[in-house]
């Protein structure tokens, strides 16, 4: 059907591409994969419904300079950026960008899939965005004032000893701040948490 997705993955990685390949397959969705975003663009535009998983760090364009890219060229797609361990700078600069989330290497495949069916949906349903807004700056409304100093540095993409550091507490301090956030925000994951800021315009727009 011309109506079903097709999934653009983009890895410089041929194993890792192959292994993306074989989980959407298994999972009944379509996959066209790319080992790097310059075939990629030169496909620009597409007619069927998508989402674009793209790893971050890749030699001729990385995950952010596509996601820039795109926003030149007018392109709404919604990308899920695949990053490393310690590229949470990365993932939050990709997310300000416009990217709909990140994955976090090592990934499990049933997460990584319902992401991206979660991606489509929220795609689908443009017109709860208002609604799923306010009930995200209603609850940033409830944090206490450090909680909210947290999400911000959160939000800039700083690890747990810079947000202590600049804050004048312990990291074990941030991490308990940082479970309060979780709980109060019902987000199950950093990249949902962070998503759920820029979605509401950052903390300072409660």
């Amino acid at each position: 059907m011309t109506d079903d997705p097709v999934i653009h993955i983009i890895d410089d990685d041929e194993a890792v591409r192959d292994s993306l390949g074989f989980l959407f397959d298994a999972a009944g969705i379509g996959i066209r994969a790319y080992e790097s975003p310059l075939p990629f663009l030169a496909a620009l535009p597409l007619k069927t419904p998508t989402c674009v998983i793209t790893d971050i760090r890749m030699p001729e364009m990385t995950g952010v300079e596509l996601l820039r890219r795109l926003r030149d060229l007018g392109q709404t797609l919604p990308v899920i950026v695949i990053t490393g361990h310690g590229d949470v700078t990365l993932a939050v600069e990709a997310m300000k960008l416009g990217a709909a989330d990140f994955i976090e290497k090592p990934f499990d495949g049933e997460a990584l899939v319902a992401a991206v069916r979660s991606v489509l949906k929220r795609r689908a349903s443009g017109d709860e965005a208002d609604a799923a807004r306010g009930a995200v700056r209603a609850r940033i409304a409830t944090l206490s004032a450090r909680e909210r100093q947290v999400l911000d540095g959160l939000v800039s993409g700083s690890p747990n000893k810079t947000i202590a550091y600049d804050l004048g507490i312990s990291p074990r301090t941030v991490e308990v701040y940082r479970a309060n956030l979780m709980a109060k925000m019902h987000a199950s994951s950093l990249s949902e948490l962070v998503r759920m800021a820029l979605q509401a315009g950052g903390p300072e727009a409660a």
